[in-house]
This record gives structure tokens, C-alpha cells and sequence, in this order.
């Protein structure tokens, strides 16, 4: 058989099935993207009204986050330094990026108080990342000179990070430890350590197996969500604002729908929308 004719055999019998599949979207997901596209422009709204200057909710008190100044000034007091750790995933994980700012926060806060900020790494990427934070924080708060590179360094990126730890906390005795993103079983050797030195400890994570540790070892700690609003809710930048706020009425509406669905189903026994959801 020749190659035209193979072609053209191949073409006649897959014709029936891409007739039947020639959909610009999968079937059966149009829900999904109705409410992508509806969660799109909800976020783009509450962003254009945060940058406009329109009233919007407040964000609740984040105890977590409103405790690092008073972490920050106990360590001051003490004459101790400050112990920060960014988790041991990549640079694009959610949980990293979300701490930026927390970061670039205590930073400032431990430049214009003259507290020693140790901040070990596990990812080399992250720590580049993490230092770049650091050094602009510092020249942010008029004290360039106070940044010392060899305190945000690259330690380790496998189990030897959590004994390089160790060693850190015996001899340095951070007196506040702040443990904010994406934890592992790191999680717990890191509370107990931060235990065992007295230090105040504020941990953020949503990681479900890690947050009880959070919860049960340190005195502040940041559920899930909650670690991603801290960024919105420290500097009232309205992208970020807009963008909780319209995730927080995309949640509450979605939880109505949910119960109207719920009692439909029940009442009725199918949903108004079976054939919309199936299309």
C-alpha cells in the first residue's frame, strides 16, 4: 500500500471520532470554565476598585503577622537575633512566593532595630531570591551598611539542613523564629528546636499534614489561607487587596450555590443545570 493510500485510510477512519470530538472546549467542563471566567472577572473588578480608591472590606487581624514587631522587639531587647526560614520547596511553589513579602517585612523591621537576621536556605534559587529581599530591605530602611551577606546564606538542600540548624539555634539562641512556607518533616524538628531555645515562635504553612505542628508548637501560626492574605494584609497594595476581597465573595457565592444546589436536588431530585454542566 502506498503512503497516499495509508494517509487516506488512516483519515476515513478516524473521521467519525473527530467529527464527534470537534469541540473548541472538553466537553463536560463547561461549568469549570463559566466559573473560571466568572472568577476572572470578579478579581479584575475588585482590583480596579482597590486602584480607584473605592471602599473595600478590611482583611481581618492576622495575630500571626501583627506578633513580628513583637517578636522582632523581644530579639531587640535580648540582644538575640532573629530566625527566619523560608520552607524547603523551589522558587515557584505558591507557599515560597507568598512569603516574599513577610520576608522583605521582618527585614526592615530587624534593619531599623539593629537585630541580626539569620536566614539559612535549602534551595540555592531561593536563596538568591532571599537575599535580594534582604539586601533591598535594608537599603529601604536607610541601612545598607548594616546587611551582613554572611547571614542569608545557602546551607544545605537535602536532611543535612535540619542539622546545620540545629547547630545554628545552640549557638546563636535566636530569640524569635519565624517559620513561614511550604514545610515537610522539617516541620516539626523545627518548632521543637525553636522550643528548646525559648524563642517566640510564629509559624506559617499550608501544608495540612504540617499545620498541627504549627498550632501545637508556636505561639502564633497562620492557617492555609491565611499565610496568603499576610502579604495584602501587611502592605494594602491594592492589587493584592482586590485580589483577596474578590476571592473571599467568589468563595461566599460559591458556598450558596452550593446549598441552593444542595436543597434543589433534594426537593427535586435534579439539578437545574445537568444538561449546562454536561454540554
Amino acid at each position: 500500500m502506498s503512503l497516499s493510500a495509508s494517509l487516506q485510510a488512516w483519515l476515513a477512519a478516524g473521521k467519525g471520532a473527530t467529527a464527534a470530538h470537534l469541540w473548541l472546549f472538553q466537553p463536560g467542563a463547561t461549568g469549570s470554565l463559566v466559573a473560571v471566567l466568572l472568577f476572572g472577572i470578579v478579581v479584575y473588578v475588585m482590583i480596579q476598585r482597590a486602584r480607584a480608591g473605592a471602599p473595600m472590606r478590611q482583611i481581618h487581624p492576622l495575630p500571626g503577622i501583627d506578633a513580628i514587631d513583637e517578636a522582632i522587639g523581644r530579639a531587640t531587647e535580648m540582644g538575640r537575633p532573629v530566625f527566619y526560614s523560608s520552607g524547603d520547596t523551589g522558587v515557584t511553589d505558591p507557599m515560597t512566593i507568598a512569603h516574599y513579602p513577610i520576608l522583605a517585612h521582618v527585614a526592615r523591621r530587624c534593619a531599623r532595630y539593629d537585630t541580626r537576621l539569620l536566614q539559612p536556605n535549602e534551595d540555592p534559587v531561593v536563596y538568591t531570591v532571599n537575599d535580594s529581599i534582604v539586601r533591598e530591605a535594608y537599603l529601604e530602611a536607610g541601612r545598607p551598611e548594616a546587611f551582613n551577606p554572611d547571614d542569608v546564606w545557602f546551607m544545605n538542600n537535602s536532611s543535612g539542613y535540619i542539622t546545620g540548624v540545629w547547630d545554628l539555634m545552640q549557638k546563636q539562641r535566636p530569640a524569635a523564629s519565624i517559620l513561614y512556607g511550604d514545610f515537610y518533616y522539617d516541620a516539626i524538628m523545627l518548632v521543637e528546636m525553636g522550643g528548646l531555645v525559648g524563642a517566640v515562635q510564629i509559624g506559617a504553612t499550608a501544608q495540612i499534614p504540617e499545620l498541627p505542628f504549627f498550632v501545637a508548637g508556636c505561639d502564633y501560626a497562620l492557617i492555609a489561607e491565611e499565610m496568603y492574605a499576610a502579604s495584602a494584609y501587611i502592605g494594602h497594595e491594592p492589587v493584592l487587596t482586590g485580589t483577596v476581597v474578590a476571592e473571599d465573595l467568589y468563595k461566599f457565592a460559591m458556598f450558596v450555590l452550593i446549598v441552593v444546589g444542595a436543597v434543589w436536588l433534594s426537593i427535586v431530585g435534579s439539578t437545574p443545570f445537568s444538561s449546562f454542566v454536561h454540554f
